[in-house]
Order: structure tokens, then C-alpha cells, then sequence
């Protein structure tokens, strides 16, 4: 089987996605996916996709990712192998769509404003 690509983002993390038959194996920017994310919590969340579908261990799993904070990384990975596992089958995108996998979350960082401390807080009000 030749190899399905992707891309997923999330807040400024953007992740380039490989998947191809395997053995479940998950390769992170040239590092093993549990030395990339220790956590058990972001762990779990970038195989989300591949555990509601039941095929953790069918497909070997590339991803460069760049840009981010480790959630938003994670997050990013979890859209990227959402999506190519729907390039591989298309029947499994409702069950995918229905635990949330398949949007894209459009929250980004507000601009800091002119003549404020940040994008919303203001300078402390004072009458006299």
C-alpha cells in the first residue's frame, strides 16, 4: 500500500502526517512517540482516532510536526491522522465526525492591542 498523507493544525502546531500498513508503530519528528510525548493524557489523545476505529495496530504512523506548545502539537496530530485515516476509508468518517476528530478548532491567539498590556486587558481606570 503506498503511503496516505495529511495535514492537521491547531493553534499555531502543524502537523504533517504519514500513515501506511504496519504494525502500529507511531515515529514523532524521528523520535519514538513516547519519548515525543511523555505524558500519558497527550498520548492517548493523538491515538484517539486510531482507537475509536479499532486499527492501532494496522497502520505505521509518520508525523513531523512544528510550531506549538505540546497540547497544540498533540491536538494537530490527532486532526492529521483523522483525515488520512479518511483518505484510506471514507465510511469511517461519520463515526470519526460524531466524536469530534474531523474539525478543525479555528481558536487562535489574539493580537495584542495599541496602548493596552495585551489583546484584551486594559490599563487600570482611574477618576482623579
Amino acid at each position: 500500500m503506498e503511503v496516505i498523507n495529511a495535514l492537521g493544525r491547531r493553534k499555531a502546531a502543524v502537523a504533517r502526517v504519514y500513515v501506511k500498513e504496519g504494525t502500529g508503530k507511531i515515529v514523532i519528528n524521528s523520535k519514538e512517540f513516547e519519548a515525543y510525548f511523555p505524558s500519558s493524557i497527550l498520548q492517548y489523545v493523538v491515538k484517539q482516532p486510531l482507537n475509536k476505529l479499532g486499527v492501532a495496530e494496522q497502520y505505521d504512523v509518520k508525523i513531523n510536526l512544528q510550531g506549538g506548545g505540546f497540547k497544540g502539537q498533540s491536538e494537530a496530530a490527532r486532526l492529521g491522522i483523522a483525515r488520512a485515516l479518511v483518505k484510506i476509508n471514507p465510511e469511517c468518517k461519520s463515526a470519526l465526525r460524531s466524536e469530534g476528530f474531523m474539525t478543525r478548532d479555528p481558536r487562535e491567539v489574539e493580537r495584542k492591542k495599541p496602548g493596552r498590556p495585551k489583546a484584551r486587558k486594559r490599563f487600570q481606570f482611574s477618576k482623579r
